[in-house]
């Protein structure tokens, strides 16, 4: 018998919450979830199968796991990634309660900022007249969760002088010296709609539709790092640790 990867093990074992329920709701719910994808797909977005929530844990089983539910199963996820529609409706209907990560720095980038300066800025641009792009919201509850603006791809820089890791922003022992935005390019991901997150905190859902042209990301980063200066003032004491980042190791 073929040797089955650890990927695939992974997926395919059984996960708590899923007791069937009404066939029809649970059809429908799935294709939805499948329409969701391919829309991401056919916007040039690379997906990759994440873990998913269990319970206020991780299927990933792994004890205290850092980012539950917010992590791609495979340790090559950058490769994994595709835009190849029958490859992510084949995902779906395989996997159907994992989450989906989109890798950043290859085909689109993504700005990532507090759901209350997101608010803000997004209101701003609009009135602007500035062209946002693709826009998801993750974990958006009682002000909490981060506001995720999906942008060109600054890719890979002639001159590294102009690039910094986006690890800087997203591992949790630099978000004191890197608070409020953070830049997902090269080397990062992010969940995107229709991933579940742990416990009562709500899904990543679309604000405005991945089917928009992604904008360049400099006519939106002056107006969102100085909404996430203006959040900042008035919340010193929010926890930056509370929205999802990257593994890279």
């Amino acid at each position: 018998m073929e040797r089955k990867s650890r990927f695939s093990q992974w997926l395919r074992r059984p996960r708590s919450g899923s007791d069937g329920g009404d066939t029809d709701t649970g059809s429908a719910a799935a294709q939805g979830r499948e329409d969701l994808l391919l829309a991401v797909a056919d916007a040039g977005f690379p997906l990759a199968p994440a873990a998913h929530p269990s319970g206020y844990g991780c299927s990933c089983e792994r004890i205290g796991c850092p980012t539950p539910g917010r992590h791609p199963v495979s340790f090559g996820w950058q490769t994994v990634a595709s835009t190849d529609r029958e490859k992510v409706a084949a995902w779906a209907r395989a996997y159907p309660q994992a989450n989906f990560i989109t890798a950043t720095g290859i085909a689109h980038d993504v700005l990532d900022v507090p759901v209350e300066a997101g608010r803000s800025a997004l209101e701003r641009l609009e009135a602007a007249g500035v062209e946002v792009g693709p826009v998801a919201l993750s974990g958006a509850a009682l002000g909490q969760g981060r506001m995720l603006f999906f942008t060109a791809t600054r890719g890979t820089p002639d001159d590294e002088d102009e690039w910094w890791p986006c690890e800087l922003d997203c591992h949790p022992e630099t978000m004191d010296e890197h608070p409020g935005l953070r830049w997902h390019c090269r080397g990062s991901y992010v969940l995107l709609p229709p991933s579940r997150l742990p416990g009562d905190q709500p899904a990543v859902s679309w604000l405005r539709g991945p089917e928009r042209p992604v904008p360049d990301p400099l006519s939106l980063l002056e107006t969102l790092t100085d909404a996430c200066a203006e959040y900042a003032d008035q919340q010193p004491d929010h926890d930056h640790e509370a929205a999802a980042w990257p593994i890279g190791r």
